[in-house]
């Protein structure tokens, strides 16, 4: 078993463990977008811990609040935006 802490502090983005999946916390302060970026060959799940999330993908936004999930394929552009600080544990596994 491996255990990680995601330090509620840390601003951007931070690595929870080794290997494969790869599983990533995400912070982002209030009006925070991260760029249009993809992650080819990989499935995404992005779950929203603390606040509200305009997830784009493509040119398809969707809003995610606190405890929602999606799942959708890397090969899309993916632009995250927050419009209040907010924090998602994104996990990206090979396809």
């Amino acid at each position: 078993m491996e255990r990680a802490t995601a330090d509620a502090t840390d601003a951007g983005r931070q690595s929870l463990f080794e290997g494969e999946p790869r599983t990533v916390l995400l912070s982002l302060a209030a009006d925070e977008r991260v760029p249009a970026h993809s992650h080819p060959e990989r499935a995404v799940v992005f779950h929203v811990l603390d606040g509200e999330i305009e997830l784009t993908l493509d040119d398809e936004t969707t809003t995610l609040q606190a405890g929602e999930l999606a799942r959708f394929d890397g090969d899309c552009d993916i632009s995250p935006y927050a419009p209040t600080a907010s924090r998602a544990l994104v996990t990206l596994a090979k396809r």
